[in-house]
């Protein structure tokens, strides 16, 4: 049986540290922006966020998704397929359909919310301008060159 992973050469910690920040740097502002304010009156006007939110929990999933995603990119797209822009949208693409799944309309199934639509909205426009950052900033973490660490 063959897995992604067999197929892949294993990629460096340096790559992986370096797209673990590709997500978390530009993600964290622009979610705290985002959502605490630009458009803090209108979530708060759909009733179904905390008025305090769990600042360190958002920051935790941030951690876990771009462990996962940093994970992920190279076994998906590895070196050399295709240029960092075009191998960065559409990882942009896949994650950013991924992450609406469950942030936008699972979310919308199940919490009650003065408005669907404009919840839909918002979330729809804030992973879309997510994931167009965060996919080509991807692709260039895992293009970075290697450091050669020998002693001459």
């Amino acid at each position: 049986m063959t897995t992604i992973a067999s197929d892949t050469p294993y990629p460096s910690a340096r790559r992986f540290w370096l797209g673990m920040a590709a997500y978390i740097v530009p993600t964290f502002p622009i979610a705290f922006v985002w959502h605490l304010v630009l458009f803090e009156h209108r979530y708060h006007a759909l009733g179904i966020y905390r008025a305090d939110p769990i600042i360190p929990f958002g920051l935790a999933s941030m951690i876990v998704q771009a462990a996962i995603f940093s994970w992920v990119f190279p076994r998906l797209f590895p070196q050399g397929r295709s240029s960092i822009l075009k191998s960065g949208l559409l990882f942009g693409l896949a994650a950013g359909l991924l992450s609406w799944s469950f942030t936008t309309l699972a979310v919308a199934a199940k919490h009650p919310m003065a408005s669907i639509t404009d919840y839909v909205v918002l979330e729809s426009a804030f992973t879309l301008a997510q994931f167009l950052i965060v996919g080509p900033l991807m692709a260039l973490a895992h293009r970075a060159p290697e450091v050669d660490r020998t002693i001459s």
